[in-house]
């Protein structure tokens, strides 16, 4: 298929947060753009990221438009989000669906490149596509991780194990539970490159969020309300020609300390069957390839091989 006749785009740098207006017209595209792709183009973190008002120099955006003045429109749009200053940039790129195959992809690297050496840094191409790989060879990257998307259909529920007297389970409580969550979530990720650096900051920007309902957080605590796993879930709303509404094991963690005591498997169903109550026809998580305990668990309980989120970077140095 040929490319369509070059649009003029304009590319507008924003070295920081994004204002309220703004961001709302990115979490638009990316809604639309996830609509048609059946893949979140920006992660959590990402828009998180972009609301903060303490990213500092941590993050920069790439606006590109289509129109002048108050009839430009949002086509597209480029981030880059780092943990620290010493650390490398992490990239996510989406274009508006109504938008593609006019270079606008095109026009955002190439504004990228001028500002950054694109060959160091790390990006998420959500869906393995065929465009994400050729365009990675021409920057120089290489696949350096995969993130499965698996999914379980159905309304089928799973058959809980008896309870365990040892431990008990509760919801989430919102003004009580952040600090041994993120202890506990600290530990559990120590070796993860987004979920184990959360913090309180990030916290509560993703329970403001309209998704967020602390009766779907499950905490698991031992007889001295020591918090020793948690499964977080949430739904996605219905959208284009799905009826009902698609749950996500959202994040599963266990402390190293409490590994093998069998509450990522217990909270697991849990939270399945919790969501299944809910209406959900579906439902999806994510989790990294090499993981092959969690991978092996999820596919016990149903979970199959959907799709694949693929990092891009530099190859790794031995």
């Amino acid at each position: 298929m040929s490319e369509l006749p070059q649009t003029t785009v304009s590319i507008h740098h924003v070295p920081s947060e994004l204002d309220e207006r703004t961001l709302s017209d990115v979490r638009h595209l990316a809604s639309e753009a996830q609509d048609v792709d059946s893949n979140p183009p920006l992660s959590d973190q990402t828009l998180v990221a972009l609301a903060a008002e303490d990213a500092g120099e941590n993050i920069m955006t790439l606006l590109a438009e289509i129109g002048e003045g108050a009839e430009a429109v949002l086509a597209g749009i480029a981030v880059l989000v780092r943990e620290a200053q010493d650390q490398p940039w992490v990239l996510e790129l989406v274009v508006h669906p109504q938008h593609r195959q006019a270079g606008i992809g095109r026009a955002l690297l190439t504004r990228l490149n001028e500002l950054v050496d694109l060959s160091k840094v790390q990006a998420w191409a959500h869906g393995d596509h065929e465009a994400a790989k050729k365009l990675a060879a021409k920057t120089g990257l290489s696949r350096v991780r995969e993130l499965y998307r698996m999914r379980r259909d159905g309304t089928d529920f799973i058959e809980e194990p008896p309870a365990d007297r040892r431990f008990t389970v509760r919801s989430f409580r919102v003004g009580e539970d952040e600090p041994a969550w993120l202890e506990a979530n600290a530990k559990a990720f120590s070796h993860h490159p987004e979920q184990g650096s959360l913090s309180l900051s990030d916290l509560d920007a993703r329970m403001a969020e309209d998704w967020f309902d602390p009766s779907g957080f499950f905490l698991a605590f031992d007889s001295e309300q020591n918090l020793l796993a948690y499964h977080w879930t949430k739904i996605h709303p219905a959208s284009g020609d799905a009826f009902r509404p698609t749950g996500e094991v959202y994040v599963v963690g266990v402390v190293p300390e409490a590994q093998g005591m069998g509450l990522g498997r217990s909270l697991t169903i849990a939270g399945v069957n919790y969501l299944l109550e809910l209406g959900v026809d579906a439902v999806i998580l994510y989790v990294d390839a090499d993981n092959e305990p969690a991978v092996k668990l999820y596919r016990s309980l149903g979970f199959t091989l959907w799709d694949a989120d693929i990092m891009y970077g530099p190859e790794p140095i031995d």
